[in-house]
This record gives structure tokens, sequence and C-alpha cells, in this order.
């Protein structure tokens, strides 16, 4: 006879053992994993609803009330949209609105178009492009203010850069007609390496297979952009020019510094109209209403962009 072998009952204790404090283990990493996200978020949403929400909210409030700064915080009366009225009824706000749109259109399209074409230029095999891709973040890694002061020196009438290159002694900054353009072509000058940028690591992360096939089919150049490249780089312009359309749309210390709105309000964007409603009229109200009709066309715009962008990709 086989003598049977029985283990001892401690060796299935230790299994049993270890089993359990595997599933305690498995248990707890499943609770750190539940809760490490709601860690990490809800300070954030917290610090943005301090720093951000209080102040929006209360700017809202404001936009409602007839409040004055010798009054208390909450003294205000509420007065409905009596402070829109006023505003839409400014020919000086309706002005600055148009003029707003305007060069935002003109100064969004403008860097689009050359951010695109730098892109397409330093993804290209060209001599020293690595160079080129370094001195392209040049311009956008100055301080607004500061490019605004040095454009401000070179557009001098008298002692400029600009004029002495070309010969004549124009008033770009003092010129009705051309101060908007002179401030919108700084603007451009010190965006525009952005957009480059963003679209430049667009094609980079572009598949080369549709390119391949396209170039296999007979198609050129001109066709593979049009029908190939530029649907796909799609989602990377419109995150360029939704960003571009903010940012231009509530710009501001380029503008001040250059010409701080004039000459005879040629370049009083919203941005300026609102600072000076603010901090020189002390008009806190009618300020907080231009602030949410410039936060509204905003999100309007996005909105609808979106959209479209989106109804056109289904197509």
């Amino acid at each position: 006879m086989v003598a049977q072998q029985f283990e001892p009952a401690g060796s299935y204790a230790g299994i049993i053992d270890e089993d359990v404090t595997s599933e305690r283990r498995n248990a707890w990493i499943k609770f750190q994993d539940r809760i490490f996200v709601p860690l990490t978020i809800v300070p954030t949403i917290v610090a943005s609803l301090l720093v951000f929400g209080i102040p929006l909210a209360f700017s809202l409030l404001l936009s409602f009330q007839g409040w004055t700064i010798d009054s208390g915080l909450f003294a205000g009366r509420f007065v409905g949209f009596a402070n829109y009225q006023d505003l839409f009824t400014d020919p000086l706000f309706r002005s600055s609105l148009a003029l707003t749109i305007g060069y935002t259109i003109a100064t969004v399209t403008s860097e689009l178009l050359l951010g695109l074409g730098i892109a397409l230029l330093l993804n290209s095999r060209v001599p020293f492009v690595r160079i080129f891709r370094t001195a392209l973040i040049i311009p956008m890694m100055i301080t607004p203010i500061v490019a605004a002061l040095t454009w401000k020196l070179l557009l001098d009438p008298s002692y400029g850069l600009v004029n002495a290159i070309l010969g004549t002694r124009t008033v770009w900054l003092g010129d009705p007609d051309l101060a908007l353009i002179a401030v919108g072509v700084v603007n451009i000058w010190q965006n525009t390496p952005f957009v480059a940028i963003l679209l430049l690591a667009g094609l980079q992360s572009l598949p080369a297979e549709p390119v391949e096939a396209a170039a296999v089919d007979g198609a050129n150049s001109w066709q593979t952009f049009r029908h190939v490249t530029l649907p796909l780089l799609m989602p990377y312009v419109v995150v360029a020019v939704l960003l571009r359309t903010i940012f231009e749309f509530r710009s501001f210390e380029n503008i001040w510094v250059m010409t701080g709105g004039g000459p005879a309000n040629a370049t009083k964007l919203l941005s300026v109209y609102t600072f000076e409603a603010s901090f020189l009229s002390f008009d806190l109200t009618l300020a907080a209403a231009s602030s949410w009709v410039m936060l509204f066309i905003v999100l309007i715009f996005c909105v609808f962009f979106i959209l479209a962008t989106k109804r056109k990709e289904i197509q």
C-alpha cells in the first residue's frame, strides 16, 4: 500500500491568508485609483472658483446694478438691463465693437495664412531649417509691452528706423488711417510664430500614407495639399483660429502702449473702451456690462465655428 501523504493544515491557512492579503491590497489600490482623480481635480476646481468664479459672478451682478465707487460693496440697486442699454446706445461703444470685430478678423486671417505658409516652408527640406525654426520663436517670446515700446520707437516719424529705410516721414501712429494698421502689423508679427509652430507640429504628426497614395494617383503638390494635407490638418487649424480669436478680440497691451486708443479713437477697441470705463471714468457697472458683451460674443463665435467645422467634417 502506498502511504497517503497529508499536507499540514497550516499550509492551507497560509494560502488563504495570502489570498486575503492580495484581495485587500487590490481593493486598496482600486480605492486609491478612485480617489486620485477627485483629490487632484477638486483643489484645482476650488482654486479656479476662488480666483475666477467669484470675480466673474460679482462682475455679472455688477452689470445689472446701479453702483458707484463710493457705495458699499453690495450697496448697488438692481437696474435690470439699463447698463446694457446704455452701452448699445453709446456711439463710441458701437464704433469700438465694429472696430474690434474687423480688427480680429483681419489679424486672425493674416496670422493663419502667414503661419500656414511658414509651417509648410519649415516642414520642407530647406537649408538651415533648424536655425529658422529657432529664430521663429523670438517674436513670440518677447513681452508684448516691450515689443510695443520697441515698435513705437521704430515707427517714430522723426527718428524711427522704418521711416529711415523707406525714406519717408510718415506719422504711422498719429494718422487715424494708419494707426490701426500699424498696430495690427505689430500684433501679427508677434503672434504669427505661435500659429506657425502649432501648424508645424500638426504637419509633422500627420501620417505619410495618404500623401504617398495621392502621389501614386498622380496628384500634384496643390491637389495633395488641398485634398489631403489640409483636411488632415483641420483640427490644428481650428485650435489656432479659436485661440487667436479669443486673444485678438481682447487685445489690449500693444494698443494701449502704442496709441492709447487714439488718434481720434481710431484704435479704441472694446478692451480699451472697457479699461477707460473702469479705471479712468470709474463707471464699473458699464465696464462690467462691456466685459460680458465681449465674453458672449467670443463664446458665440467659438460655438458656431466648432459646430460649422464638425458639420463640414460629417459632410
